[in-house]
């Protein structure tokens, strides 16, 4: 019940046991498609070039950048956590030139602090912003801000690795023209692929670079001729992998996208109103609290650290720590995916509750878990 991974629903796992096809065998090149569709279902996207990279969500983050970025670039970036400041990191190792659009982690950026620093810029070619930043709870919406970048003349970045399967994103709706999420949030999937999705107008600045993607690897331009329909031999694509995602999206488009946001959304809720039930908090800002990721302020006089190794030791429950500045005050409490079920909320409640009464915390959990209705 941490920041991810989170539970890995059992007919994924059999997925993934099956036995190895080539990466340019029919039936995966079947399958591949398959994936394709499934995932602009998801983006809620008509994009094309929306495909699984093969490599975790920070992989995604470089795809984005080394393909749009290059060197003198202006580019925007919000940061209000720990994703944010590596996206600034990745954008500078392309060559951009970078202007910081900070707020303080658990707040979210907002759409006057991303029309200030347009004024400040004058032609930017990127806005970068972490939709559902991990580190902090927070939930930045997003599109007043891609009014604001588009009508700047610069395309719109979005990190997606915690909200994709969990909350709203509509990429077409937001216009978004770049983005990357995970598996193992609230897809439910191991973790090792990275979905994308880039507009038609973000391909064509990747097709029309003055210097070369500084990535072999994660170039659009190579991979494009692998996931289109030419299926020329790029690299060697992590078949199972493939297979436990085909599933994975295969079960959230059977629950139906509304029904599994509307259930991580409960789930929030619920664990929000137990919280309040025994006076604690949620430490990200009010109206803009993710609902796939809790950050638990931490009592005083509490030891964070004692509470989450009793919790593993003892419950077998993981939860994470804050970092950065909030580093010792939150425990960010994941509900994603299948870790977001009303019986694990309650198993959390339970032992947790009991932990902080042993820390000399008094917390009544006949109040929480009645809180939860």
């Amino acid at each position: 019940m941490g920041p991810g991974p989170s539970n890995v629903a059992p007919e994924v796992l059999q997925a993934m046991s099956q036995p190895l096809v080539g990466h340019l065998d029919p039936a995966f090149i079947k399958m591949m498609e398959e994936l394709k569709s499934m995932l602009r279902t998801v983006f809620m996207t008509g994009n094309d070039m929306t495909f699984p990279v093969s490599g975790t969500g920070s992989a995604g983050m470089e795809f984005c950048f080394v393909n749009l970025v290059e060197p003198g670039d202006e580019v925007i970036i919000g940061v209000n956590g720990v994703f944010g400041t590596r996206m600034v990191d990745v954008a500078e190792r392309c060559g951009a030139r970078v202007t910081k659009v900070e707020s303080p982690w658990g707040q979210i950026i907002t759409a006057d602090q991303i029309a200030a620093a347009l004024k400040q810029v004058p032609r930017p070619k990127l806005v970068a912003i972490v939709h559902a930043e991990t580190s902090t709870g927070a939930l930045t919406p997003v599109e007043e801000i891609s009014k604001l970048t588009h009508a700047a003349g610069a395309l719109l970045l979005l990190d997606t690795v915690t909200s994709l399967g969990g909350c709203p994103v509509r990429l077409d709706e937001w216009k978004v023209d770049a983005t990357y999420s995970g598996t193992q949030k609230c897809l439910s999937c191991p973790p090792g692929l990275s979905p994308v999705s880039l507009s038609a107008r973000a391909l064509e600045v990747a097709r029309h670079r003055r210097t070369k993607v500084q990535s072999w690897y994660l170039d659009v331009n190579l991979l494009a001729s692998y996931w289109g329909q030419e299926r020329v031999y790029h690299h060697t694509a992590p078949i199972t992998m493939n297979y436990g995602l085909h599933a994975a999206l295969r079960l959230v488009l059977e629950e139906g996208l509304e029904n599994r946001w509307r259930r991580h959304m409960q789930n929030h809720l619920a664990l929000k109103s137990a919280l309040a039930a025994v006076q604690l908090e949620l430490a990200s800002q009010e109206g803009h609290q993710l609902w796939q990721l809790n950050p638990i302020r931490v009592p005083k006089g509490v030891d964070e650290l004692a509470v989450r190794k009793r919790l593993l030791s003892d419950f077998n429950i993981e939860v994470g720590a804050g970092l950065g500045p909030l580093k010792g005050q939150i425990w960010r409490v994941g509900l994603m995916g299948d870790t977001s079920a009303r019986e694990n909320l309650r198993l959390f409640l339970s032992a947790f509750c009991q932990v902080l009464n042993e820390c000399g915390r008094p917390t009544d959990v006949k109040a929480a878990q009645a809180a939860i209705g």
